[in-house]
């Protein structure tokens, strides 16, 4: 029996804070690897949209400029009311409120894909369930995330 989407559940060992700092300290990109862990030729992974959902927008934002030097803009209604930085190598870390009373708090990494849809079909047909299909943001790019193993994870394309 399979999780529904929105349903809450255990997310692991490590909370959206590690997981935030993993990303910050290692920076936006990360070299692909093959199965035999092998670097892939030309292959690399960028992380081009970094979401965090927290209940504590003000403080986070706070947290986050003291800790990591960036300055967070104004709320962005076209993201959920997110306030964003932009970081080194061309990424937004984005931080928001809960949209629902059923959201529960994330982070969520957006990985730059070449071609969306291919990339939503080849996570579908790996066993991932889709939880939002690709959709154009205005002036932003386009999203779709997708879940496997419990974690939610996002695609993203300028």
């Amino acid at each position: 029996m399979g999780r529904r989407i929105g349903q809450r559940g255990w997310r692991g060992a490590v909370g959206p804070g590690v997981a935030l700092a993993a990303v910050m300290s290692f920076g936006l990109y990360a070299e692909a690897r093959d199965q035999r862990g092998d670097a892939a030729p030309d292959a690399s992974v960028q992380i081009r949209f970094l979401e965090i959902v927290t209940p504590d927008l003000d403080k986070t934002c706070e947290t986050l400029a003291a800790v990591h030097g960036v300055i967070f803009g104004e709320p962005t209604p076209e993201l959920g009311n997110a306030r964003t930085a932009s970081l080194k190598g061309g990424g937004v870390i984005s931080v928001r409120a809960p949209m629902r009373a059923t959201e529960a708090p994330v982070v969520r990494p957006y990985v730059l894909v070449d071609d969306i849809a291919a990339a939503v079909k080849e996570a579908e047909a790996r066993g991932a369930v889709i939880a939002h299909p690709a959709m154009e943001i205005p002036g932003q790019g386009t999203f779709a995330i997708y879940i496997l193993g419990g974690i939610e994870h996002g695609l993203w394309q300028d």
